[in-house]
Protein backbone atom coordinates (compact mmCIF):
# COMPACT_ATOMS: atom_id res chain seq x y z
CA UNK A 1 0.00 0.00 0.00
CA UNK A 2 2.72 2.40 0.98
CA UNK A 3 5.01 2.43 -2.05
CA UNK A 4 8.60 2.24 -1.45
CA UNK A 5 8.28 2.64 1.81
CA UNK A 6 11.52 0.68 2.69
CA UNK A 7 13.63 3.14 0.57
CA UNK A 8 13.38 6.10 2.54
CA UNK A 9 15.21 7.64 4.95
CA UNK A 10 14.57 6.18 8.75
CA UNK A 11 13.99 8.44 11.37
CA UNK A 12 17.11 9.28 14.00
CA UNK A 13 16.46 6.83 17.06
CA UNK A 14 16.89 7.92 20.38
CA UNK A 15 19.73 10.29 21.15
CA UNK A 16 22.48 9.35 23.32
CA UNK A 17 21.61 12.30 25.29
CA UNK A 18 18.91 10.58 27.42
CA UNK A 19 16.49 12.73 26.41
CA UNK A 20 13.79 10.57 26.20
CA UNK A 21 12.50 11.32 22.63
CA UNK A 22 12.96 10.08 19.00
CA UNK A 23 15.91 13.41 18.30
CA UNK A 24 14.98 14.89 14.67
CA UNK A 25 10.87 13.86 14.69
CA UNK A 26 8.22 16.76 14.67
CA UNK A 27 6.31 15.12 17.32
CA UNK A 28 2.30 15.95 17.22
CA UNK A 29 1.48 13.16 19.07
CA UNK A 30 0.60 14.55 22.26
CA UNK A 31 1.52 18.36 24.41
CA UNK A 32 2.85 15.38 27.10
CA UNK A 33 5.96 14.81 25.25
CA UNK A 34 7.55 18.40 25.91
CA UNK A 35 11.01 18.56 27.56
CA UNK A 36 12.06 20.65 30.42
CA UNK A 37 13.59 23.92 29.03
CA UNK A 38 17.23 24.67 30.87
CA UNK A 39 15.33 27.31 33.00
CA UNK A 40 13.08 25.27 34.43
CA UNK A 41 15.86 22.32 35.04
CA UNK A 42 17.49 25.04 36.72
CA UNK A 43 14.83 25.56 38.84
CA UNK A 44 14.43 21.94 39.72
CA UNK A 45 17.83 21.71 40.78
CA UNK A 46 17.82 24.49 43.16
CA UNK A 47 14.11 23.75 45.02
CA UNK A 48 14.19 23.57 48.38
CA UNK A 49 12.53 20.15 49.79
CA UNK A 50 11.30 18.50 52.32
CA UNK A 51 9.06 15.47 53.38
CA UNK A 52 5.75 16.10 51.58
CA UNK A 53 3.78 13.34 53.16
CA UNK A 54 4.68 14.58 56.32
CA UNK A 55 3.47 18.15 54.82
CA UNK A 56 7.11 19.74 55.57
CA UNK A 57 7.98 20.13 51.50
CA UNK A 58 7.82 23.80 51.25
CA UNK A 59 8.26 24.07 46.92
CA UNK A 60 4.94 21.33 47.34
CA UNK A 61 2.85 23.94 49.46
CA UNK A 62 3.90 27.11 47.12
CA UNK A 63 2.41 25.40 44.38
CA UNK A 64 -0.67 23.79 45.66
CA UNK A 65 -1.05 27.29 47.05
CA UNK A 66 -0.57 29.03 43.93
CA UNK A 67 -2.31 26.78 41.87
CA UNK A 68 -5.42 26.41 43.85
CA UNK A 69 -5.81 30.33 43.78
CA UNK A 70 -5.37 30.40 39.89
CA UNK A 71 -8.57 28.04 39.74
CA UNK A 72 -10.49 29.80 42.65
CA UNK A 73 -10.17 27.11 45.01
CA UNK A 74 -9.24 27.17 48.73
CA UNK A 75 -6.73 24.33 48.97
CA UNK A 76 -4.87 21.93 46.52
CA UNK A 77 -3.02 18.48 46.77
CA UNK A 78 -0.09 17.80 44.09
CA UNK A 79 -0.88 14.38 42.66
CA UNK A 80 1.75 12.87 39.98
CA UNK A 81 -1.03 11.95 36.86
CA UNK A 82 -4.03 13.61 35.59
CA UNK A 83 -5.54 10.18 36.00
CA UNK A 84 -4.88 10.00 39.59
CA UNK A 85 -6.34 13.91 39.93
CA UNK A 86 -9.46 12.52 38.31
CA UNK A 87 -9.45 9.32 40.38
CA UNK A 88 -8.89 10.95 43.82
CA UNK A 89 -11.93 12.96 43.28
CA UNK A 90 -14.25 10.44 42.53
CA UNK A 91 -13.16 8.32 45.17
CA UNK A 92 -13.52 11.39 47.74
CA UNK A 93 -16.90 12.38 46.40
CA UNK A 94 -18.62 8.78 45.79
CA UNK A 95 -19.28 5.99 48.03
CA UNK A 96 -19.50 2.38 46.37
CA UNK A 97 -22.79 1.32 43.71
CA UNK A 98 -23.29 5.94 43.42
CA UNK A 99 -23.68 6.98 39.82
CA UNK A 100 -21.25 9.15 38.10
CA UNK A 101 -22.89 10.94 35.18
CA UNK A 102 -19.57 12.22 32.16
CA UNK A 103 -19.83 13.04 28.44
CA UNK A 104 -20.01 9.60 26.68
CA UNK A 105 -16.30 10.49 24.78
CA UNK A 106 -14.54 11.81 28.18
CA UNK A 107 -11.23 11.20 29.59
CA UNK A 108 -12.20 10.34 32.58
CA UNK A 109 -14.71 7.50 31.41
CA UNK A 110 -12.84 6.46 27.93
CA UNK A 111 -8.94 6.66 28.72
CA UNK A 112 -8.24 5.73 32.23
CA UNK A 113 -8.61 2.39 32.52
CA UNK A 114 -12.15 1.94 33.90
CA UNK A 115 -11.04 3.28 37.54
CA UNK A 116 -14.74 4.56 38.14
CA UNK A 117 -15.73 1.12 38.58
CA UNK A 118 -12.37 -0.70 39.02
CA UNK A 119 -11.20 1.88 42.08
CA UNK A 120 -14.50 3.92 43.60
CA UNK A 121 -16.88 0.90 43.19
CA UNK A 122 -19.18 3.45 41.36
CA UNK A 123 -21.25 3.39 38.45
CA UNK A 124 -20.44 5.61 35.18
CA UNK A 125 -23.40 6.64 33.27
CA UNK A 126 -22.46 8.25 30.03
CA UNK A 127 -24.49 10.89 28.56
CA UNK A 128 -23.99 11.55 25.08
CA UNK A 129 -22.58 15.23 23.71
CA UNK A 130 -22.07 17.60 21.09
CA UNK A 131 -18.57 18.01 20.58
CA UNK A 132 -17.52 17.07 24.27
CA UNK A 133 -20.04 19.04 25.52
CA UNK A 134 -24.16 18.26 27.37
CA UNK A 135 -26.23 20.43 28.72
CA UNK A 136 -28.24 20.75 31.62
CA UNK A 137 -31.27 19.52 30.18
CA UNK A 138 -29.17 16.51 29.35
CA UNK A 139 -28.49 16.04 32.89
CA UNK A 140 -31.56 16.41 34.28
CA UNK A 141 -33.15 13.83 31.25
CA UNK A 142 -30.04 11.23 32.81
CA UNK A 143 -30.69 11.51 36.70
CA UNK A 144 -33.77 9.11 37.73
CA UNK A 145 -36.08 9.77 39.77
CA UNK A 146 -34.99 7.43 43.15
CA UNK A 147 -35.70 4.25 43.00
CA UNK A 148 -34.92 0.89 44.88
CA UNK A 149 -33.51 -0.49 41.48
CA UNK A 150 -31.09 1.97 40.59
CA UNK A 151 -28.00 3.88 41.97
CA UNK A 152 -27.88 6.78 43.89
CA UNK A 153 -26.97 9.51 41.63
CA UNK A 154 -24.10 11.57 42.84
CA UNK A 155 -21.02 13.39 40.94
CA UNK A 156 -21.15 14.89 38.13
CA UNK A 157 -17.62 15.15 35.75
CA UNK A 158 -17.15 17.86 33.04
CA UNK A 159 -13.62 18.12 30.94
CA UNK A 160 -12.49 21.55 29.41
CA UNK A 161 -10.70 21.29 26.88
CA UNK A 162 -12.63 18.23 25.91
CA UNK A 163 -9.52 15.73 24.07
CA UNK A 164 -11.55 13.26 22.26
CA UNK A 165 -13.65 15.98 20.67
CA UNK A 166 -10.51 17.82 19.43
CA UNK A 167 -9.44 20.46 22.34
CA UNK A 168 -13.14 22.14 22.15
CA UNK A 169 -13.85 24.61 24.94
CA UNK A 170 -16.71 24.54 27.83
CA UNK A 171 -17.73 28.70 28.00
CA UNK A 172 -18.47 30.04 31.38
CA UNK A 173 -21.98 30.27 30.72
CA UNK A 174 -22.33 26.56 29.81
CA UNK A 175 -20.30 25.13 32.75
CA UNK A 176 -22.76 27.69 34.89
CA UNK A 177 -25.90 26.08 33.51
CA UNK A 178 -24.81 22.25 34.24
CA UNK A 179 -23.19 22.98 37.57
CA UNK A 180 -26.47 24.59 38.83
CA UNK A 181 -28.56 21.71 37.47
CA UNK A 182 -26.11 19.37 39.51
CA UNK A 183 -26.44 21.41 42.25
CA UNK A 184 -30.34 22.01 42.17
CA UNK A 185 -30.47 17.90 41.95
CA UNK A 186 -28.10 17.14 44.62
CA UNK A 187 -25.06 16.52 42.99
CA UNK A 188 -21.55 17.42 42.98
CA UNK A 189 -19.56 18.40 39.99
CA UNK A 190 -16.12 17.51 39.18
CA UNK A 191 -14.13 19.63 36.44
CA UNK A 192 -11.37 17.12 35.00
CA UNK A 193 -9.65 20.39 33.64
CA UNK A 194 -6.14 18.61 31.99
CA UNK A 195 -6.34 21.55 29.62
CA UNK A 196 -8.03 24.26 31.41
CA UNK A 197 -4.97 27.13 30.60
CA UNK A 198 -5.56 26.34 27.43
CA UNK A 199 -9.24 27.22 27.55
CA UNK A 200 -9.00 30.10 29.78
CA UNK A 201 -6.56 31.06 27.25
CA UNK A 202 -8.62 30.59 24.16
CA UNK A 203 -11.51 32.31 25.59
CA UNK A 204 -9.35 35.47 26.83
CA UNK A 205 -11.05 34.26 30.51
CA UNK A 206 -9.05 33.63 34.27
CA UNK A 207 -9.08 29.79 34.94
CA UNK A 208 -10.57 30.82 37.86
CA UNK A 209 -13.56 32.08 36.00
CA UNK A 210 -14.21 28.45 33.96
CA UNK A 211 -14.05 26.65 37.77
CA UNK A 212 -16.64 28.51 39.28
CA UNK A 213 -19.34 27.16 41.09
CA UNK A 214 -17.74 23.53 40.63
CA UNK A 215 -16.95 21.37 43.79
CA UNK A 216 -13.65 20.20 42.60
CA UNK A 217 -11.20 20.73 39.72
CA UNK A 218 -8.15 18.59 38.31
CA UNK A 219 -5.09 20.08 36.25
CA UNK A 220 -2.28 19.06 34.59
CA UNK A 221 1.09 20.70 34.70
CA UNK A 222 2.62 18.22 32.37
CA UNK A 223 0.97 18.77 29.01
CA UNK A 224 0.75 22.25 27.29
CA UNK A 225 2.37 23.87 30.48
CA UNK A 226 5.52 21.87 29.68
CA UNK A 227 6.49 20.55 33.14
CA UNK A 228 7.77 16.82 33.21
CA UNK A 229 5.17 15.36 35.34
CA UNK A 230 2.22 16.72 37.75
CA UNK A 231 -1.11 17.71 38.24
CA UNK A 232 -3.03 19.81 41.18
CA UNK A 233 -6.59 18.48 42.49
CA UNK A 234 -8.02 21.77 43.76
CA UNK A 235 -11.40 22.37 46.11
CA UNK A 236 -11.80 22.77 49.67
CA UNK A 237 -9.72 23.13 52.07
CA UNK A 238 -11.50 19.96 54.25
CA UNK A 239 -12.13 18.30 51.13
CA UNK A 240 -8.64 18.33 49.88
CA UNK A 241 -7.75 16.96 53.69
CA UNK A 242 -9.90 13.97 52.85
CA UNK A 243 -8.48 13.57 48.99
CA UNK A 244 -4.89 13.39 50.58
CA UNK A 245 -5.90 10.14 52.05
CA UNK A 246 -6.90 8.41 48.53
CA UNK A 247 -3.84 9.77 47.24
CA UNK A 248 -2.10 8.02 49.81
CA UNK A 249 -3.81 4.83 49.32
CA UNK A 250 -2.97 5.17 45.38
CA UNK A 251 0.56 5.13 46.07
CA UNK A 252 0.67 9.19 45.15
CA UNK A 253 2.48 9.81 48.50
CA UNK A 254 5.48 11.42 47.77
CA UNK A 255 8.52 12.31 49.76
CA UNK A 256 11.14 15.05 48.73
CA UNK A 257 8.55 15.99 45.45
CA UNK A 258 9.65 19.40 45.99
CA UNK A 259 11.92 18.91 42.78
CA UNK A 260 9.11 17.97 40.33
CA UNK A 261 6.71 20.91 42.03
CA UNK A 262 9.79 23.34 41.02
CA UNK A 263 8.96 22.54 37.33
CA UNK A 264 4.71 23.03 37.99
CA UNK A 265 5.72 26.22 39.69
CA UNK A 266 7.77 27.41 36.84
CA UNK A 267 5.34 26.31 34.31
CA UNK A 268 2.22 28.41 35.85
CA UNK A 269 4.58 31.59 36.21
CA UNK A 270 5.92 31.34 32.81
CA UNK A 271 3.72 28.94 30.22
CA UNK A 272 0.44 29.72 30.40
CA UNK A 273 0.47 32.53 27.97
CA UNK A 274 2.25 31.35 25.77
CA UNK A 275 -0.57 28.45 25.18
CA UNK A 276 -1.88 31.28 22.40
CA UNK A 277 1.36 30.06 20.35
CA UNK A 278 0.08 26.81 20.37
CA UNK A 279 -3.35 27.65 19.56
CA UNK A 280 -1.83 29.65 16.22
CA UNK A 281 -0.07 27.01 15.49
CA UNK A 282 -2.74 24.68 15.05
CA UNK A 283 -5.36 26.72 13.36
CA UNK A 284 -2.51 27.40 10.70
CA UNK A 285 -1.79 23.61 10.66
CA UNK A 286 -5.65 23.10 9.97
CA UNK A 287 -5.86 25.37 7.53
CA UNK A 288 -2.37 24.59 5.21
CA UNK A 289 -3.61 20.71 6.07
CA UNK A 290 -7.37 21.37 4.71
CA UNK A 291 -6.16 22.32 1.35
CA UNK A 292 -4.22 18.83 0.75
CA UNK A 293 -6.90 16.99 -1.26
CA UNK A 294 -7.82 13.32 0.20
CA UNK A 295 -7.82 15.10 3.44
CA UNK A 296 -10.66 15.93 6.00
CA UNK A 297 -9.85 18.76 8.16
CA UNK A 298 -12.08 21.36 9.29
CA UNK A 299 -9.94 24.39 10.23
CA UNK A 300 -13.34 26.45 12.00
CA UNK A 301 -13.20 23.81 14.53
CA UNK A 302 -10.01 24.26 15.88
CA UNK A 303 -10.58 25.62 19.12
CA UNK A 304 -7.06 25.40 21.00
CA UNK A 305 -4.36 23.26 20.39
CA UNK A 306 -5.10 19.65 18.41
CA UNK A 307 -6.48 19.14 14.91
CA UNK A 308 -8.27 16.17 14.05
CA UNK A 309 -7.51 15.14 10.35
CA UNK A 310 -9.31 12.64 8.06
CA UNK A 311 -6.88 10.50 6.16
CA UNK A 312 -7.47 8.23 3.14
CA UNK A 313 -7.60 4.24 4.42
CA UNK A 314 -6.31 3.39 7.88
CA UNK A 315 -5.10 5.73 10.47
CA UNK A 316 -2.40 3.21 12.09
CA UNK A 317 -1.02 2.97 8.53
CA UNK A 318 -0.94 7.14 7.40
CA UNK A 319 0.75 7.38 11.16
CA UNK A 320 3.50 4.91 10.00
CA UNK A 321 3.76 6.54 6.69
CA UNK A 322 4.42 9.96 8.47
CA UNK A 323 6.85 8.75 10.85
CA UNK A 324 9.21 7.31 7.99
CA UNK A 325 8.72 11.57 6.94
CA UNK A 326 10.06 12.35 10.59
CA UNK A 327 6.58 13.14 12.03
CA UNK A 328 4.66 11.58 14.67
CA UNK A 329 0.59 12.12 15.09
CA UNK A 330 -1.27 9.40 16.94
CA UNK A 331 -4.71 7.83 15.24
CA UNK A 332 -8.11 8.68 17.02
CA UNK A 333 -9.93 6.58 15.40
CA UNK A 334 -10.10 4.16 12.25
CA UNK A 335 -9.48 7.59 9.63
CA UNK A 336 -8.69 9.95 12.03
CA UNK A 337 -5.15 11.67 13.16
CA UNK A 338 -5.45 13.77 16.15
CA UNK A 339 -2.63 16.65 16.17
CA UNK A 340 -1.34 18.22 18.91
CA UNK A 341 1.08 21.24 19.34
CA UNK A 342 2.83 22.38 21.84
CA UNK A 343 5.84 24.79 23.30
CA UNK A 344 8.04 22.07 21.69
CA UNK A 345 6.71 22.82 17.82
CA UNK A 346 7.50 25.40 16.46
CA UNK A 347 6.25 27.23 12.91
CA UNK A 348 8.63 25.31 11.04
CA UNK A 349 7.93 22.09 12.78
CA UNK A 350 4.19 22.53 11.21
CA UNK A 351 5.67 23.42 8.12
CA UNK A 352 7.61 20.06 8.12
CA UNK A 353 4.46 18.17 9.50
CA UNK A 354 2.60 20.04 6.07
CA UNK A 355 5.00 18.26 3.81
CA UNK A 356 4.85 14.81 5.21
CA UNK A 357 0.94 14.98 4.72
CA UNK A 358 1.21 16.32 1.34
CA UNK A 359 3.87 13.68 0.51
CA UNK A 360 1.95 10.62 1.93
CA UNK A 361 -1.61 11.65 0.21
CA UNK A 362 0.03 12.06 -2.95
CA UNK A 363 1.73 8.71 -2.87
CA UNK A 364 -1.41 7.51 -2.10
CA UNK A 365 -2.68 9.18 -5.21
CA UNK A 366 -0.19 7.64 -7.87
Amino acid sequence: MWRGAGERRRPAHFSSGGMGLLDGLVDLRSDTVTRPSPEMRRAMAEAEVGDDVYGEDPTVRALEETGAALVGQEAALFVPSGTMGNQVAVLTHTQRGDEVFCEAESHIYYYEVGDIAALAGAQPRPIPGSRGRFTAADLRRAVREPNIHFPRPRLVCLENTHNRAGGTVWRPEEVDAVVAAAHELGLVVHLDGARLFNAAVALGVPAERLARGVDSVMFCLSKGLGAPVGSLLCGPADWIERARKERKRLGGGMRQAGILAAAGLYALRHNVERLAEDHANARWLAGQLARIEGLRVDPGSVETNMVLVGVPGPAAAFSQALKERGVLANPSGPETLRLVTHLDVDRAGCERAVEAFRSVTRELAA
